[in-house]
């Protein structure tokens, strides 16, 4: 908090800051205004709601200390900066970005809210560091609702490798050592986004689909039917990383790519399940010649991001926001990630200050602090959450007077929609 202090001017939402951290990091079952707001002691949420809606902060300023602060302990010349998109179900169509979908949390189409977030993956650990929420042209293009939700007029759209394209191009600016970038195959299709990247002469593997076109010296093929030309013995078994149950094996091919930027080195790597016979593919691109290993340890890297929503959706409440406004959204998202970047370094520092054994453990028989444990004791023995009769009474009937509130006002437009 000391880190973030100076981006708040006034006490009052220094403290409000703080408290909310707090909540974000309580085991609470559900993380928003009101239910922090009872846990830390406040009498009503309405100071939490003004330090996300009106408060004078600038949102994009802590999002630099949040990077700034896991580069400060997970920096590394090696690191991949993965990009993915993630979205929360949402109803109604108030909140902003919400439009009916495809949203991969769901794996359909749903009325949801997607966002685009960038993971610093390096060998010490890995943490988001960035987001962009993903606005569709219904709402780009409608000047009311823009209005309603407060979105800056030089917002316009973008699409999803755009914002990705953004947030790399941004922590490249800003001087963090990284090495390659990896992504879905949203980002590995788009050919603007693998450009840029080369220009900024950043390694990538990109995940691409299975027609996706593929320059050889024999001309352009789909990737799946160059997989079906590839002899057995070019197949390698090599591990992706280590999972919770050992190492990923699979098998791999490599196939050169004969076109792009003359002094890079661009290939189509293949994955294939050692047990279904699955196929994954993977457009690469490395400055200087790399060995297959290499390749395939960034492509590995990928599900750090998926680590990173789980958990920080799980554990800082990344996703459980109840906000509608442009300010709102950043101000929850940057401090809820911050929140999971304590947990991700406090478990880093752990592991880096002990010595595994081959098997994961520490000398003592334990596996190291995990964020689930830290953010347990640190709960339970850091914390002091107001809990006594009266504070739960107050707030029994704060709640079910806002409702009636609420409910009054609803019954009140139904009933002038039908005169």
């Amino acid at each position: 908090m000391g880190r973030i202090a100076g981006r708040f001017v006034r006490v009052e939402p220094r403290r409000r800051v703080r408290q909310l951290m707090l909540g974000l990091l309580a085991d609470l079952p559900r993380k928003n205004c009101w239910t922090i707001a009872e846990h830390v002691g406040d009498a009503t949420p309405d100071g939490l709601q003004h330090l996300l809606g009106r408060a004078k902060w600038d949102a994009d300023l802590v999002r630099d200390d949040l990077r700034n602060y896991v580069l400060e302990h997970l920096a590394d010349d090696q690191a991949v900066l993965v990009v993915d998109e993630t979205g929360d179900l949402k109803k109604g169509t108030c909140t902003l970005g919400v439009q009916r979908q495809y949203t991969g949390t769901a794996g359909r189409v749903e009325n949801a809210q997607v966002a685009v977030y960038l993971t610093y993956t390096s060998r010490h650990g890995h943490a988001g560091i960035d987001r962009a929420l993903y606005l569709p042209k219904s709402w780009t293009g409608d000047v009311d609702r823009r209005e309603q939700a407060a979105v800056p007029e030089e917002v316009g759209f973008a699409t999803k490798p755009q914002l990705a394209q953004q947030m790399i191009e941004r922590v490249l600016n800003a001087g963090a050592p990284a090495a390659w970038a990896a992504g879905d195959e949203v980002y590995g299709d788009n050919t603007k986004l693998r450009a840029a990247l080369e220009a900024r002469g950043l390694g990538y593997v990109l995940a691409v689909s299975c027609t996706h076109r593929i320059p050889t010296a024999a001309g352009t093929q789909r990737a799946d039917h160059l997989a079906k030309r590839i002899p057995r013995p070019a197949w390698q078994k090599v591990s992706a990383g280590q999972g919770a149950k050992g190492h990923r094996y699979y098998d791999w091919a490599l196939v050169a790519i004969t076109a792009g930027d003359p002094t890079g080195h661009q290939h189509l790597v293949i994955r294939r399940n050692r047990t279904t016979g699955e196929l994954a593919y993977y457009r690469c691109y490395s400055a200087r010649p790399v060995p297959l290993s290499t390749l395939v340890r960034v492509a590995g890297s990928r599900w750090t991001v998926e680590e990173t929503f789980q958990s920080s959706k799980g554990l800082a409440g990344l996703d459980e926001h109840q906000v509608r406004r442009w300010d709102s959204w950043h101000r929850w998202g940057t401090l809820a990630l911050l929140a999971h970047a304590f947990l991700a370094i406090t478990a880093a520092r752990e592991r880096r200050d002990q010595a595994p054994a081959d098997d994961g453990t520490s000398p003592d028989g334990l596996i190291p602090l995990t964020c689930n444990e830290i953010q347990r004791l640190f709960t339970a023995l850091t914390v002091r959450s107001a809990r006594d009769t009266a504070h739960r009474l107050r707030w029994s009937t704060w709640r079910r007077r806002h409702q009636a509130r609420a409910r009054r006002s609803h019954y009140r437009r139904q009933a002038a929609l039908h005169l």
